[in-house]
């Protein structure tokens, strides 16, 4: 039998390896997320967790969401770090032809593709700041496929030097890391596009008994291109527009209106497709938007924005927001509430998976809130939003 060709064996070799790392990054993220957070200043770190942020991303207290300004900057952006250099090499396995794959998107759709992959419009962060009672965020043009080419590379080339550490017990340092050393200051949103998800925690707000329930989710690493295999909160969601339609960019561009979409799709079952491809969503038309706008006018539905952070090993941005609902809205709008999601499963309390109602979600205790955030392995901006959501209690329960 004939020799293969030299390259169809480095092309196989190379393809091996990237989804050995691949698969071992999947299984330590959190061990992995821990470990990269030493990279950095412990000032940084977040409630005591492993997420980063600089101080004005850090509100002293919860910010009304109706107080965070958002501000939209047209035009060319600042490319930045994109993952396309020499530096991501080693994110990067051969392709069939012996060349490397130009980006980390191209190849996870080719070798390893999730459920869920679409390189969609999103909001690029470009200025976030916090001052007494109020936070103003500034937003340019960008791309998922950004978020992928950077956070997941930079993850990956992590996961891979720490395969190849002869001594596991030592982490890669930064000059092992250079596409992460590339990058430098995770909050500096100067050095690379930066995306951010929403994580909104979900509290249902029993007054009388003086008792609240949180909803939690885990992520499948068979469905989702980063954070598989975590816990966290729910609903979480890119801020994006719902379609790449342009007179979407402007008609999406509100935290409040993203938070709902989420809330319709992972925890009602509601699909992302909102034919806005062929028209803007009109939200004052739809019955659950609409609903929950006159729930918020009433008091009865209290959102807060308490941050925003970074992931020591993806240095993917979150955004920390908590939404309080009354227990009687919360248990009419959740009637239908799924007990997983096109992402993942939502994660059952005291009562089956699926319940509704005072069995729905867990318990929002201080028991709870160190279980998921020190020992469960949970994404970093959960742990640092149940942290820093418990240290605000008597605020955000506060009917």
């Amino acid at each position: 039998m004939p020799h293969e060709p030299a390259s169809g064996d480095a092309v196989r070799r190379s393809q091996q390896h990237w989804r050995r790392v691949r698969g071992f990054l999947n299984r330590r993220r959190h061990e992995l997320s821990r470990a990269a957070a030493d990279l950095y200043p412990r000032s940084w770190h977040v409630a005591g967790t492993p997420l980063l942020a600089r101080p004005p991303w850090r509100p002293a207290a919860p910010v009304p969401l109706d107080r965070v300004a958002l501000a939209w900057h047209p035009g060319p952006q600042p490319q930045g770090v994109d993952g396309t250099g020499p530096e991501a090499a080693a994110a990067l396995p051969l392709r069939e032809d012996a060349s490397r794959f130009g980006c980390y998107a191209a190849a996870l759709g080719a070798l390893n593709p999730p459920r869920l992959f679409e390189d969609r419009a999103c909001y690029r962060l470009l200025s976030a700041a916090a001052a007494p009672g109020t936070a103003s965020l500034g937003f340019g043009e960008g791309r998922y496929f950004q978020v992928i080419n950077t956070c997941e590379a930079v993850a990956h080339e992590y996961a891979a030097a720490v395969l190849a550490a002869r001594d596991p017990a030592r982490p890669p340092t930064l000059d092992e890391l250079p596409l992460r050393s590339l990058i430098g200051d995770p909050t500096d949103l100067g050095r690379r596009p930066v995306m951010t998800a929403i994580c909104t925690l979900v509290l249902r707000a029993d007054h009388a008994s003086g008792r609240a329930a949180m909803i939690l989710h885990w992520r499948d690493p068979a469905r989702v291109a980063s954070g598989g295999g975590l816990y966290q909160v729910a609903p979480v969601g890119m801020f994006q527009p719902s379609h790449d339609a342009e007179w979407n960019r402007a008609n999406d561009f509100s935290l409040w209106r993203c938070i709902v979409r989420e809330l319709a799709e992972e925890l009602l079952g509601g699909g992302e497709d909102y034919h806005s491809d062929a028209a803007p969503i009109d939200y004052q038309a739809w019955p659950l938007h609409e609903g929950l706008a006159e729930a918020r006018r009433a008091g009865r539905l209290r959102l807060f924005w308490l941050g925003l952070g970074a992931d020591p090993l993806t240095l993917a941005a979150d955004m920390l927001t908590v939404a309080v609902f009354d227990a009687d809205l919360f248990d009419a709008t959740f009637s239908g509430l799924v007990p997983a999601n096109d992402e993942g499963r939502i994660v059952a309390g005291d009562g089956p998976a699926g319940a509704t109602g005072a069995a729905a979600g867990v318990a929002f205790e201080a028991g709870n809130i160190e279980r998921f955030a020190a020992a469960e392995p949970m994404q970093p901006a959960g742990a640092a939003l149940l942290r820093t959501a418990w240290a605000h209690r008597d605020t955000l329960l506060a009917g």
